[in-house]
């Protein structure tokens, strides 16, 4: 029965240390977001995979709401197959990282 407890503590501590929060560093991103700036860095930009839409500008906007983002490419819960594919290639740490970048961003 110790050994029992002891598992379920020691498994106890760690889900709380792989729990804590990933802290983005804009400084990071610099290589990791190389991939973004094709589309995401050209004002006006129109893609046209798998059709023809406008993309968006994310400079300035939230980095909770660009984690979130990517999280649901990398998860399939979004279905753009461009963002899902680059999404799926990125680490948590990598997301956060670019995430803050893009929040420091001046909006355009």
């Amino acid at each position: 029965m110790k050994k029992i407890t002891a598992l379920l503590v020691l498994a106890g501590a760690f889900h709380a240390a792989g729990a804590a929060d990933i802290v983005g560093n804009p400084k990071a991103a610099g290589a990791k977001v190389e991939m973004c700036v094709g589309c995401h860095g050209i004002p006006g930009y129109k893609a046209s995979f798998p059709e023809v839409y406008r993309v968006p500008m994310i400079g300035g906007q939230s980095a909770k709401y660009i984690e979130a983002a990517l999280q649901a490419y990398k998860k399939g819960d979004r279905k753009h197959p461009s963002m899902r594919g680059i999404a799926a290639s990125m680490s948590d740490q990598d997301i956060a990282d670019v995430a803050a970048y893009y929040s420091q961003m001046p909006a355009k």
